[in-house]
Protein backbone atom coordinates (compact mmCIF):
# COMPACT_ATOMS: atom_id res chain seq x y z
CA UNK A 1 0.00 0.00 0.00
CA UNK A 2 1.18 3.89 -1.40
CA UNK A 3 1.85 5.37 2.10
CA UNK A 4 2.42 9.50 2.29
CA UNK A 5 1.29 11.78 5.23
CA UNK A 6 -1.96 13.11 3.70
CA UNK A 7 -3.72 9.55 2.73
CA UNK A 8 -6.24 8.04 4.65
CA UNK A 9 -5.87 4.92 4.88
CA UNK A 10 -9.96 4.22 5.42
CA UNK A 11 -10.66 5.65 1.80
CA UNK A 12 -8.03 3.16 -0.11
CA UNK A 13 -9.52 0.38 1.81
CA UNK A 14 -13.15 1.49 0.84
CA UNK A 15 -11.87 2.03 -2.76
CA UNK A 16 -9.64 -1.07 -3.39
CA UNK A 17 -12.85 -3.44 -2.77
CA UNK A 18 -14.98 -1.26 -5.82
CA UNK A 19 -11.68 -1.36 -8.10
CA UNK A 20 -13.44 -3.81 -10.35
CA UNK A 21 -16.56 -2.14 -10.39
CA UNK A 22 -15.48 1.45 -12.54
CA UNK A 23 -16.82 0.80 -15.76
CA UNK A 24 -19.65 -0.88 -15.26
CA UNK A 25 -21.98 2.00 -15.63
CA UNK A 26 -25.33 0.45 -13.96
CA UNK A 27 -22.87 -0.24 -10.69
CA UNK A 28 -22.14 1.71 -7.68
CA UNK A 29 -19.65 4.38 -10.27
CA UNK A 30 -22.94 5.66 -12.28
CA UNK A 31 -23.04 8.57 -11.25
CA UNK A 32 -19.34 9.56 -11.89
CA UNK A 33 -20.05 8.20 -15.67
CA UNK A 34 -23.19 10.28 -15.58
CA UNK A 35 -21.49 13.25 -14.30
CA UNK A 36 -18.36 13.06 -16.10
CA UNK A 37 -20.41 13.79 -19.41
CA UNK A 38 -21.33 17.18 -17.78
CA UNK A 39 -17.66 18.33 -16.00
CA UNK A 40 -15.85 17.29 -19.29
CA UNK A 41 -17.13 19.70 -21.35
CA UNK A 42 -17.18 22.28 -18.77
CA UNK A 43 -13.35 22.16 -18.52
CA UNK A 44 -13.09 21.59 -22.07
CA UNK A 45 -14.54 25.02 -22.52
CA UNK A 46 -12.39 26.79 -19.73
CA UNK A 47 -9.55 25.22 -20.65
CA UNK A 48 -10.16 26.92 -23.98
CA UNK A 49 -11.08 30.47 -22.40
CA UNK A 50 -7.80 30.24 -20.59
CA UNK A 51 -5.61 29.25 -23.05
CA UNK A 52 -7.22 31.84 -25.70
CA UNK A 53 -7.50 28.36 -28.12
CA UNK A 54 -10.83 28.33 -30.20
CA UNK A 55 -13.56 25.53 -29.43
CA UNK A 56 -12.48 23.37 -32.16
CA UNK A 57 -14.65 20.04 -32.09
CA UNK A 58 -11.85 17.76 -33.49
CA UNK A 59 -9.34 17.18 -30.67
CA UNK A 60 -9.44 20.35 -28.68
CA UNK A 61 -6.89 19.32 -25.60
CA UNK A 62 -3.91 18.68 -28.09
CA UNK A 63 -0.58 19.79 -26.89
CA UNK A 64 -1.87 20.04 -23.40
CA UNK A 65 -0.14 18.21 -20.80
CA UNK A 66 -2.98 16.94 -17.85
CA UNK A 67 -2.65 15.60 -15.32
CA UNK A 68 -5.68 13.66 -13.42
CA UNK A 69 -5.58 13.14 -9.58
CA UNK A 70 -7.13 10.65 -8.16
CA UNK A 71 -8.07 8.91 -11.55
CA UNK A 72 -9.88 5.66 -9.85
CA UNK A 73 -10.52 3.54 -13.25
CA UNK A 74 -9.74 6.49 -15.34
CA UNK A 75 -13.11 7.40 -16.54
CA UNK A 76 -11.90 11.24 -17.06
CA UNK A 77 -8.38 10.37 -17.65
CA UNK A 78 -10.10 8.53 -20.77
CA UNK A 79 -12.41 11.46 -22.14
CA UNK A 80 -9.50 13.69 -21.97
CA UNK A 81 -7.32 11.67 -23.89
CA UNK A 82 -9.70 11.17 -26.54
CA UNK A 83 -9.97 14.95 -26.64
CA UNK A 84 -6.86 15.19 -27.58
CA UNK A 85 -4.99 15.51 -24.32
CA UNK A 86 -1.86 13.84 -23.23
CA UNK A 87 -2.63 12.43 -19.95
CA UNK A 88 -1.24 11.39 -16.73
CA UNK A 89 -3.21 9.72 -14.19
CA UNK A 90 -2.72 9.13 -10.72
CA UNK A 91 -4.22 7.03 -7.58
CA UNK A 92 -3.32 5.69 -4.20
CA UNK A 93 -5.17 2.75 -4.93
CA UNK A 94 -3.04 0.20 -7.12
CA UNK A 95 -6.32 -2.17 -7.91
CA UNK A 96 -7.42 1.23 -9.52
CA UNK A 97 -4.66 1.45 -11.57
CA UNK A 98 -4.49 -1.71 -13.02
CA UNK A 99 -8.29 -1.19 -14.42
CA UNK A 100 -7.73 1.84 -15.58
CA UNK A 101 -4.47 0.89 -17.72
CA UNK A 102 -5.90 -2.20 -18.99
CA UNK A 103 -9.44 -0.57 -20.07
CA UNK A 104 -7.20 2.15 -21.67
CA UNK A 105 -5.02 -0.69 -23.61
CA UNK A 106 -8.30 -1.97 -24.76
CA UNK A 107 -9.50 1.08 -25.94
CA UNK A 108 -6.14 2.10 -27.69
CA UNK A 109 -5.57 5.41 -25.28
CA UNK A 110 -1.65 6.03 -24.17
CA UNK A 111 -2.52 7.47 -20.74
CA UNK A 112 0.48 6.84 -18.35
CA UNK A 113 -0.98 5.60 -15.12
CA UNK A 114 1.27 5.70 -12.11
CA UNK A 115 0.20 4.23 -8.72
CA UNK A 116 1.83 7.36 -6.75
CA UNK A 117 1.11 10.54 -4.70
CA UNK A 118 0.71 13.70 -5.98
CA UNK A 119 3.07 14.84 -3.08
CA UNK A 120 5.26 12.19 -4.32
CA UNK A 121 4.78 13.95 -8.02
CA UNK A 122 5.51 17.23 -7.09
CA UNK A 123 8.62 16.68 -5.00
CA UNK A 124 10.16 15.15 -8.79
CA UNK A 125 9.26 18.86 -10.32
CA UNK A 126 6.76 17.46 -12.39
CA UNK A 127 4.43 20.36 -13.84
CA UNK A 128 1.32 20.41 -15.78
CA UNK A 129 -0.86 22.76 -18.10
CA UNK A 130 -4.01 21.22 -16.40
CA UNK A 131 -4.62 19.36 -12.62
CA UNK A 132 -7.53 17.75 -12.47
CA UNK A 133 -8.46 17.51 -8.94
CA UNK A 134 -11.91 16.25 -9.46
CA UNK A 135 -13.97 14.10 -6.47
CA UNK A 136 -10.42 13.88 -3.91
CA UNK A 137 -10.32 16.64 -1.70
CA UNK A 138 -12.96 15.57 0.64
CA UNK A 139 -11.15 12.04 0.87
CA UNK A 140 -7.44 13.30 1.70
CA UNK A 141 -6.23 13.26 5.48
CA UNK A 142 -4.03 16.79 5.64
CA UNK A 143 -5.92 18.98 3.09
CA UNK A 144 -3.63 22.01 3.52
CA UNK A 145 -0.35 19.76 2.54
CA UNK A 146 -2.19 17.79 -0.31
CA UNK A 147 -3.53 21.17 -1.93
CA UNK A 148 0.26 22.50 -1.46
CA UNK A 149 0.92 19.94 -3.28
CA UNK A 150 -1.15 19.85 -6.13
CA UNK A 151 -0.31 23.63 -6.76
CA UNK A 152 3.12 22.76 -7.18
CA UNK A 153 2.02 20.82 -9.99
CA UNK A 154 0.05 23.51 -12.00
CA UNK A 155 2.79 24.83 -13.98
CA UNK A 156 3.45 28.58 -14.49
CA UNK A 157 -0.06 30.45 -16.84
CA UNK A 158 -1.50 26.99 -16.05
CA UNK A 159 -5.01 25.51 -14.44
CA UNK A 160 -5.90 23.71 -11.71
CA UNK A 161 -9.97 22.32 -11.89
CA UNK A 162 -11.57 20.84 -8.62
CA UNK A 163 -14.73 19.41 -7.98
CA UNK A 164 -16.14 18.08 -4.45
CA UNK A 165 -19.05 18.72 -1.80
CA UNK A 166 -19.74 21.90 0.29
CA UNK A 167 -20.22 21.39 3.72
CA UNK A 168 -23.77 22.21 4.54
CA UNK A 169 -27.16 20.51 5.54
CA UNK A 170 -28.03 20.61 2.45
CA UNK A 171 -24.94 18.41 1.36
CA UNK A 172 -25.76 16.01 4.43
CA UNK A 173 -29.14 15.75 3.68
CA UNK A 174 -28.96 15.05 -0.30
CA UNK A 175 -24.69 13.54 -0.42
CA UNK A 176 -24.95 11.33 2.18
CA UNK A 177 -28.20 10.64 3.48
CA UNK A 178 -30.15 11.26 0.52
CA UNK A 179 -27.86 9.55 -2.06
CA UNK A 180 -26.13 6.53 0.67
CA UNK A 181 -29.34 5.89 2.79
CA UNK A 182 -32.51 6.34 1.22
CA UNK A 183 -31.82 5.99 -2.52
CA UNK A 184 -28.95 4.02 -2.28
CA UNK A 185 -26.85 5.42 -4.90
CA UNK A 186 -23.40 5.44 -3.68
CA UNK A 187 -22.46 2.35 -1.23
CA UNK A 188 -22.87 3.22 2.61
CA UNK A 189 -19.68 4.81 3.47
CA UNK A 190 -18.62 6.56 0.24
CA UNK A 191 -18.43 10.01 2.11
CA UNK A 192 -17.89 11.60 5.70
CA UNK A 193 -19.80 15.29 5.99
CA UNK A 194 -17.06 16.13 8.59
CA UNK A 195 -14.43 15.90 5.24
CA UNK A 196 -16.63 17.86 3.37
CA UNK A 197 -14.95 20.85 1.28
CA UNK A 198 -16.25 24.56 1.65
CA UNK A 199 -15.39 26.88 -1.61
CA UNK A 200 -14.25 29.69 0.46
CA UNK A 201 -11.15 26.88 2.20
CA UNK A 202 -10.13 26.10 -1.15
CA UNK A 203 -9.96 29.19 -2.47
CA UNK A 204 -7.83 30.32 -0.10
CA UNK A 205 -5.96 27.09 -0.52
CA UNK A 206 -5.43 27.94 -4.16
CA UNK A 207 -4.39 31.28 -3.66
CA UNK A 208 -1.29 30.29 -1.01
CA UNK A 209 -0.16 28.35 -3.83
CA UNK A 210 -0.46 31.55 -6.27
CA UNK A 211 -4.10 30.57 -7.84
CA UNK A 212 -6.81 32.48 -8.46
CA UNK A 213 -10.40 31.09 -8.94
CA UNK A 214 -11.60 32.00 -12.58
CA UNK A 215 -14.95 30.51 -13.07
CA UNK A 216 -17.31 28.69 -10.48
CA UNK A 217 -20.66 26.21 -10.60
CA UNK A 218 -22.74 24.46 -8.69
CA UNK A 219 -23.76 20.94 -10.12
CA UNK A 220 -27.17 19.45 -9.46
CA UNK A 221 -29.16 16.09 -9.58
CA UNK A 222 -32.80 15.21 -11.02
CA UNK A 223 -33.26 12.32 -8.77
CA UNK A 224 -36.02 11.00 -10.93
CA UNK A 225 -34.52 10.58 -14.11
CA UNK A 226 -30.89 10.51 -12.51
CA UNK A 227 -29.57 13.62 -15.23
CA UNK A 228 -27.11 16.45 -13.41
CA UNK A 229 -27.07 19.57 -14.70
CA UNK A 230 -25.37 23.12 -13.55
CA UNK A 231 -26.35 25.41 -11.33
CA UNK A 232 -25.49 28.86 -9.68
CA UNK A 233 -26.40 27.21 -6.47
CA UNK A 234 -23.34 25.55 -4.70
CA UNK A 235 -24.35 24.41 -1.64
CA UNK A 236 -24.25 20.67 -2.17
CA UNK A 237 -21.83 19.81 -5.40
CA UNK A 238 -19.74 22.07 -6.92
CA UNK A 239 -16.95 22.91 -9.50
CA UNK A 240 -14.05 25.17 -9.53
CA UNK A 241 -11.65 26.30 -12.76
CA UNK A 242 -8.26 28.37 -10.92
CA UNK A 243 -5.30 29.27 -13.04
CA UNK A 244 -1.65 30.57 -12.24
CA UNK A 245 -0.63 33.82 -13.75
CA UNK A 246 2.71 33.57 -15.96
Amino acid sequence: MITDSTVDTREVEFYQNLASFWWDQSGPFWPLHTLNRLRVEWIRAHIAGHFGRPKTPVRPLEGFRILDIGCGGGILAESMARLGGEVTGIDVVEKNIHVASLHAGQHGLGIDYRATTAESLADSGAQFDVVLNMEVVEHVADLPAFMNSCNRLVRPGGMMFIATINRTFRSWLFAKVGAEYILRWLPRGTHRWSEFRRPEALKTLLADGGLQVEAHSGVAVNPFNRTFHLTRRMHVNYMLAAGRKT
